[in-house]
């Protein structure tokens, strides 16, 4: 017998029937935006989750994803948060600012608020880029926030 099998372990639970999860989905780069919705959403109600345990939103662009997430974590309803989006480079300095500042107010209300947060939200050079990744990083986003809510879930008991 080693040693790491005699280490205490919390293996990842995808089961998500019990737990409450809202997504809150930039309208920005609307086709894309949409293509990340519809495949985290089909994953959230692969994994368990139910319709009624899901709250689903859309707010302007990336910048305001942060706020609303904010919101939804200090209701204290939801296990985990979802943010969708994209942000696609153009030809001013406009796409690093609108990426690094959404991705770290995501970030922030995860720690700040202790939920754990999806983050999908798209950075890519062109829309032909993020068509090729939203299917994926949508479907990943679901997994990810039943993955993390049930290990903090675990965590905390």
């Amino acid at each position: 017998m080693t040693f790491a099998s005699k280490v205490p372990t919390i293996a990842p639970n995808l089961d998500g029937s019990a737990l409450r999860i809202a997504v809150v989905m930039a309208r920005f780069n609307t086709p894309v935006c949409e293509g990340l919705r519809d495949a985290c959403l089909a994953e959230l109600a692969a994994l368990g989750v139910t319709p009624e345990n899901v709250l689903l939103m859309s707010v302007p662009g990336a910048l305001e994803i942060p706020l609303v997430l904010q919101t939804l974590a200090e209701s204290g309803r939801y296990d985990a948060l979802v943010a969708l989006g994209a942000v696609i480079r153009g030809e001013t300095y406009h796409f690093e600012l609108v990426a690094n500042e959404s991705g770290a107010g995501i970030t922030r209300v995860g720690l700040d608020c202790a939920i754990p947060v999806a983050n999908a939200v798209l950075t890519t050079e062109t829309d032909e880029q993020a068509e090729v990744r939203m299917l994926e990083k949508g479907r990943d986003a679901a997994r990810v926030a039943v993955e993390m809510a049930n290990l903090h879930k675990a965590l905390q008991a």
